[in-house]
């Protein structure tokens, strides 16, 4: 029996998330997409920050082969073209959704980290090539796809808990700090939604009309099978209400990559998505067993 394998790919939505919102999805906007990696192989998680006119692109790179995820930059050229693509953060465990914000001056990235027991805050020391480790946060669990935003004078985390399967699609936490690097204080309500298809983050916070909206992913029929934008209705210290939305699939000019949507993240007048397709051929097979042989006659 074949294995399925999740297979992600990029695109550069050519409209400001508030755009897609109104539209209720994704079709009828032009879509730059990124090409296709080696087989086996993928980009997902994008995130971006815009300098002198040009858009820094972040994302997971991951290789089935060695199953650790890396924190890649794409480059981008003057009419958007890829470039090339070069990794800028690497550790000892796995990373992904690469979060990458600017506030206190500085530009800051706080990547999925959970298998190493907790989110390290890291800092740009030279943007976009170096970083630097400013600040390990303790929460009530490793942080999954953590997302942070300013609401009302605080600093708030948007994250999935480690744990099952059910946990890490299904469920929300909160935590909120004074300051950016901490301490953060979780909130007494966690997990404050439990609901497989609208509770795990999957793109940046953006403020539409009026109120703090959160994409999240729909992970009901698959995982990362669409992404749903939460509204947040209210958020303080004590109190978290919030409704979601339709689902947001996969656009029509994915061609075969219309098997998912995780990431829809705002990035100025441009939203970043990643589109999912499951290979369901023997490769994955030849794979693990590949890995088995090596770590036996390791």
């Amino acid at each position: 029996m074949a294995r399925r394998t999740d297979i992600w790919r990029l695109g550069i939505v050519e409209a400001p998330i508030a755009a897609v919102a109104e539209a209720g999805g994704l079709d009828g906007f032009p879509v730059r997409w990124l090409p296709e990696t080696p087989a086996f192989t993928f980009l997902a998680d994008p995130f971006g920050i815009w300098r002198d006119g040009r858009l820094h692109l972040f994302a997971e790179a991951y290789d089935y082969r060695t199953r650790r995820g890396v924190i890649e930059l794409i480059d981008l050229g003057a009419d958007g073209a890829t470039v090339g693509r070069r990794t800028v953060l690497r550790e000892a465990w796995h990373l992904s959704y690469p979060f990458v914000f600017e506030a206190d001056g500085a530009v800051w990235m706080a990547p999925e980290a959970h298998r190493s027991g907790a989110l390290t805050l890291y800092r740009a020391a030279a943007f976009p090539d170096r970083w630097e480790a400013a600040a390990r946060l303790t929460l009530d669990t490793p942080a999954i796809d953590p997302t942070l935003f300013r609401h009302e004078g605080l600093w708030w985390m948007a994250y999935s808990p480690d744990g099952p399967q059910p946990a890490k699609q299904g469920r929300l936490h909160l935590a909120w700090a004074d300051s950016l690097t901490g301490p953060w204080r979780t909130h007494p309500g966690n997990p404050v939604r439990v609901d497989r298809s609208s509770s795990r983050p999957g793109g940046a916070v953006f403020v539409h009309d009026g109120a703090p909206v959160l994409p999240v992913q729909d992970c009901s029929a698959t995982y990362g099978g669409a992404v749903r934008l939460l509204r947040i209705l209210a958020l303080t210290p004590d109190r978290f209400e919030a409704e979601a939305g339709a689902p947001i699939l996969a656009p029509a000019s994915a061609g075969r990559y219309r098997d998912g949507l995780h990431t829809l993240s705002a990035c100025g007048e441009v939203t970043l998505i990643d589109i999912k397709r499951i290979d369901r051929s023997f490769g994955g097979l030849a794979i693990d067993a590949g890995r088995f042989l090596g770590r036996w006659r390791g």
